[in-house]
């Protein structure tokens, strides 16, 4: 085995002894270098670089397990999500994937998870191409910018990403060739079969939904930013709802577009960069974006581009509506990095309704945040996930039951206690269908989104009347300096207004089925917050 690269160490610890190369914490000009010559993307105009992912274009949610073990086994939250998978069967996998790595050359990343010194969290990612070696690179905190020496390092968790090794589903117990498993015995990640480059993150923020709690610290699957009072906002919200989009605002400071955590001084990053939806985008509704998607060091998964010209285009969903950019969180221009704020002032709960029936905007009590937060209503937007070609109303717990690997009521009770600790204000905000559901209305314009995120933030909203809304009992503001009055309140939008009633009570029915299976552990006050659909 041959190490190359900044304090190379040893893999031996992981029986990985004998890999050909092995590439240590490689610069990302290094890296870029590795991606061309060996075939693995594309330079585009610009200086971003453009990857494939073959098969797997968004996660693989049916192929993630988690290995049950004694030290965890009683504390995860077990079913659908968080399926449980033998230690035989993993270390089955295992030996045959260190067996495929011989005479391979590997990726090793030396990174962190969370900005906050008392709660950082030390990650290794070992890849087999350079170019999830240059994600890693991008989207986790780089120890230069903590101040840490390399060669000090010892990480709490490894991640193995091994793409083009396929598990046997006959023999490993697996649901496809495509497997990810988190093993909280042997700190370790193990993902094969699948090029999709954000199952590493979303492996770690896992992993770090099931250490961070039982230490009192709220995981969220939330973006963050802060305003010139240094107020903080929260967006909590699924892929696809608009977090990075509508915490990406040239008035605010970004702390992040996707995890945090709030801790009993404030909010902190877990990353150091952003994995933006690129389908559509356009330099005038999301600039920032936009821009750091045309830098060097960004990678464009599944983007279309003119290999003559090596123009991008990102209305090209000719392999997926989920196309991708990931990027270090400093192509944002204003960025505070590593990402550190104080107790937030307001948070929002995005949801993309393809009901077409919540209104675009909403103050919520606590209670109903609560039962909002529980339920996690929204729609899973094309790609997101493998199969997925049109929005699908969901409802998933805590804005991202995927990666909750402890039961709701513990990331419910956090937010609740926070909530009330620092008098934060929470709002509704409905980035999806106006005027009928999917293939009836349009979806809600982003300008308009912006022009009321902005007045919620800025305490305009908070002097504007509000009207009930009958079904969902939300208190919706009559006026918004640059929204249209007719769309605040959704059945103005419908032209049947028979059908907006019928649509909206049986959506209504669907929160009160979904919220049942959560009674046992919820209040009588957030169960009552909730819709009426009689």
């Amino acid at each position: 085995m041959q190490n190359v690269g900044v304090s190379p160490k040893d893999l031996s610890e992981y029986g990985i002894k004998k890999a050909d190369t092995v590439y240590w914490n490689l610069s990302t000009s290094s890296l870029y270098e590795k991606i061309i010559t060996r075939r693995e993307g594309h330079l585009a105009h610009g200086g971003a670089v453009v990857v494939r992912t073959g098969y797997y274009t968004g996660r693989a949610a049916n192929d993630k397990f988690m290995v049950k073990e004694p030290s965890t086994q009683d504390h995860i939250w077990w079913g659908k999500i968080n399926k449980p998978f033998e230690e035989s069967k993993f270390d089955d996998i295992y030996e045959r994937v260190m067996a495929y790595l011989d005479g391979r050359d590997l990726y090793v990343q030396e990174c962190y998870a969370g900005a906050d010194p008392d709660y950082e969290f030390p990650v290794r990612v070992i890849t087999q191409d350079a170019w999830h070696s240059l994600f890693a690179r991008n989207m986790f905190i780089r120890p230069v910018n903590l101040g840490r020496d390399l060669d000090t390092i010892k990480p709490e968790f490894t991640v193995l990403q091994v793409p083009h090794f396929h598990a046997m589903p006959s023999q490993d117990g697996t649901n496809s060739e495509a497997v990810i498993l988190v093993n909280f015995k042997k700190k370790m990640v193990l993902i094969a079969g699948t090029s999709y480059a954000g199952e590493i993150k979303k492996s770690i923020f896992t992993v770090l939904n099931y250490l961070l709690p039982r230490r009192n610290i709220l995981s969220m699957h939330a973006s963050a930013n802060i305003g010139k009072t240094w107020d903080v906002a929260v967006f909590f919200g699924l892929s696809g709802t608009g977090k990075t989009t509508l915490s990406a605002d040239t008035e605010r400071q970004l702390i992040g577009d996707d995890e945090h955590g709030w801790s009993d001084k404030g909010i902190f990053n877990f990353e150091g960069g952003c994995y933006a939806k690129a389908i559509n985008l356009s330099p005038e509704k999301e600039p920032q974006i936009y821009k750091a998607c045309k830098k060097f060091a960004t990678i464009l998964e599944n983007v279309g581009m003119d290999m003559d010209t090596r123009r991008v285009d990102f209305d090209d969903n000719a392999l997926t509506e989920n196309t991708r950019a990931a990027y270090p969180i400093t192509h944002i221009d204003n960025v505070i990095y590593p990402g550190i704020g104080r107790h937030p002032r307001n948070i929002i709960m995005l949801t993309c309704d393809a009901f077409g029936v919540l209104p675009p905007i909403a103050k919520l009590t606590t209670s109903q945040a609560m039962y909002h937060f529980i339920s996690g209503y929204t729609a899973k937007v094309a790609g997101t996930e493998k199969g997925i070609k049109e929005p699908q109303a969901t409802f998933s717990t805590c804005f991202g039951a995927p990666f909750m690997a402890l039961h709701p009521s513990v990331y419910a009770k956090l937010l609740g206690e926070n909530i009330a600790k620092h008098k934060v204000s929470c709002w509704l905000i409905n980035t999806g269908w106006s005027g009928g559901p999917y293939g009836v209305g349009k979806r809600m314009d982003i300008t308009y989104t912006r022009a009321l995120v902005r007045a919620a933030l800025d305490g305009s909203l908070n002097k504007v009347e509000t009207v009930p809304d009958e079904i969902f009992g939300l208190q919706i503001p009559v006026s918004c300096q640059g929204v249209p009055q007719e769309i605040l309140k959704p059945e103005n939008t419908w032209e049947d207004k028979e059908a907006y009633v019928a649509k909206a009570k049986e959506l209504a029915r669907k929160f009160k089925e979904n919220i049942a299976n959560f009674a046992d552990k919820t209040s009588q006050e957030i169960l009552d917050a909730g819709p009426n659909p009689e």
